[in-house]
């Protein structure tokens, strides 16, 4: 019965991860929503790649993803380019503008972070850390 409860307040409490989101959200630029600015963070991570990866890799449906892209794309941030295996599929690519936007929503979300738990020891955010990460590998 402990064990269902302990496991029950940890699903309450990932759902109130949604504010923390909501909050880092809020330090984006007036001109990158949430969507566009994951769409530059997952290729910065895994590269260039094509839609329907980047589609799997956000988790979210192909229309989601096309609208992001599209976007990005006009701000400058990723070039849809063709791909050489196949005519009919793009290949995304971060910009060098897309790199610079990268760098300050980095700064943005680290600055917001720092501000919310200036009242935590770095052992306390070394442990968030560590766990976070661990859970995500869980999955």
């Amino acid at each position: 019965m402990a064990t269902s409860l302990r496991y029950e307040e940890l699903a309450r409490q990932l759902s109130a991860v949604g504010a923390v989101k909501r909050g880092l959200a809020r330090t984006l630029p007036h001109d990158c929503p949430p969507g566009s600015a994951a769409v530059l963070t997952v290729l910065d991570r895994h590269g260039e790649m094509r839609m329907s990866r980047l589609s799997d890799l956000l988790g979210v449906d192909m229309s989601v993803t096309s609208r992001h892209v599209a976007h990005a794309a006009s701000q400058g941030w990723l070039d849809r380019l063709p791909d050489p295996g196949d005519g009919r599929c793009r290949i995304l690519r971060l910009t060098p503008i897309g790199r610079e936007l990268l760098t300050d929503l980095s700064a943005r979300a680290s600055a917001a972070l720092e501000k919310a738990l200036a009242d935590w020891s770095d052992a306390e955010v070394d442990v968030l850390n560590t766990l976070l990460a661990r859970l995500r590998s869980s999955f």
